[in-house]
């Protein structure tokens, strides 16, 4: 499997979140119902490890679910901010955690192992966007693709003029 496109997407999230980090006010404010860059961060870095797991699973020859909702508890996101040491500590995790899902998920896992269906659950604000099993490979791509490229449009949003932030490529 490919990794270029995933690589990619964490690169763009990573800078995007060190652009916010840096853009001078500590911690932009976000609009109502929205999340602050720690918490998008937080929220990147368990969806992450759950993926990880996920693969590690397959890769191990055991069944395995995958169950975002555990990304989304705002006890646990604050939490992980904490464990991480904040903005800083959440960007170098899931820095590492990109290099790690992009060793398992490319020459690492046959096409078979990336074929293995997963049982998933995906929600989204409180609605279910998934719930049934999906190829291990589409949740990699879907990090890429989907999940990623979101959460770096939620960052730059953040940015004074975020919605003009958000349009630059």
């Amino acid at each position: 499997m490919d990794t270029i496109p995933l690589r990619d997407a964490y690169r763009a999230l990573l800078d995007a979140a060190a652009t916010v980090a840096g853009s001078g006010e500590p911690s932009p404010l976000p609009p109502a119902g929205e999340w602050n860059a720690d918490q998008i961060l937080a929220h990147v870095a368990i969806v992450n490890a759950a993926t990880i797991a996920a693969v590690s699973a397959v890769a191990s020859g055991t069944n395995t679910t995958y169950d975002n909702r555990m990304a989304l508890d705002t006890w646990t996101i604050e939490r992980l901010i904490a464990l991480a040491g904040g903005n800083a500590g959440l960007r170098d995790r899931i820095r590492l955690q990109a290099d790690a899902l992009c060793a398992l998920g490319g020459p690492m896992l046959s096409d078979a192992e990336l074929d293995t269906p997963v049982p998933t659950r995906l929600l989204s604000k409180d609605t279910v966007l998934v719930d049934q099993p999906m190829p291990l490979r589409d949740l990699i791509k879907g990090l890429a693709e989907a999940e990623l490229p979101g959460h770096t449009r939620q960052l730059l949003a953040l940015l004074p003029g975020g919605a003009a932030a958000e349009a630059a490529p």
